[in-house]
């Protein structure tokens, strides 16, 4: 009699412990992580995945691949973005510069006598040179900038 009650102890014990192991491979690439059943590079490490229901079944949809997708239109959408911004901005440096430029070109229209004006046009000639060398100077920064935002904006499309 004890010994049926052991056995019968150990037997549903058992049944109580029943785990359902699935291995799993992570794979980490430079544009994002990949989960796969089978080995998806030479670098892929094994996750085993226990769980002590073993009614419950492993779902067969892979949701990284949509996750991955949404990833990645979300950086397109916000790298389309950037790049708007900053043609906008070279677009109102130049727009600046050609106002700065008038302004410039106002005062030497202005009545004055021959000596003043030779002073205001060299002085405005000075002016421009700067306007145009900080005008270059700010476009060559965002030049690159929008060729960086192009390059990752190519590599993802």
């Amino acid at each position: 009699m004890r010994f049926a009650l052991y056995l019968m102890l150990l037997v549903f014990a058992g049944m109580c412990d029943a785990e359902t192991t699935v291995s799993y491979y992570k794979c980490v690439t430079d544009k994002s992580t990949i989960f796969s059943q089978h080995p998806c590079s030479n670098s892929a490490q094994q996750y085993t995945l226990t769980h002590s229901d073993p009614q419950a079944h492993i779902p067969s949809e892979q949701h990284f691949k949509t996750l991955n997708e949404l990833e990645r239109k979300q950086i397109i959408h916000n790298l389309k973005h950037a790049l708007r911004a900053k043609k906008q901005h070279a677009a109102i440096l130049g727009r600046k510069r050609d106002e700065a430029a008038r302004k410039q070109q106002r005062r030497v229209t202005r009545l004055m006598n021959d000596d003043k004006r030779k002073a205001t046009v060299k002085d405005v000639k000075k002016q421009l040179k700067s306007i145009n060398k900080d005008y270059l100077q700010r476009v060559k920064v965002l030049n690159k900038e929008i060729a960086k935002i192009e390059k990752k904006l190519k590599r993802l499309q």
